[in-house]
């Protein structure tokens, strides 16, 4: 789903992924149970990923490859990687 401000949600699982360009950068956000991971690019798209604890919070990795981010994420949330909805414009995120 896609709505007016460019942002993109998906839901699966209990997991709501919200894809978002905003302040430069691609981020792609994953909430379940209250936690909150979120995978960070420029709008670019040649940087290396950062994942954090939530959109706005603190750096703990860096990473080249999507799925190596994709894998801390789901990491962080007690999850693995293959229950994390990854919307479409989302997709082509790393190096």
């Amino acid at each position: 789903m896609s709505d007016d401000d460019g942002e993109t949600e998906l839901t699966a699982g209990g997991v709501r992924a919200s894809y978002v360009e905003e302040a430069g950068e691609r981020r792609l956000d994953f909430v379940y149970e209250g936690r909150t991971a979120s995978i960070a690019q420029n709008v670019d798209g040649y940087a290396m990923l950062k994942v954090r604890t939530a959109p706005d919070g603190d750096e703990l990795e860096r990473y080249y490859g999507f799925d190596m981010a994709l894998d801390h994420a789901a990491e962080l949330l007690g999850l693995a990687v293959n229950d994390l909805p990854v919307p479409d414009p989302a997709e082509d995120m790393g190096m």
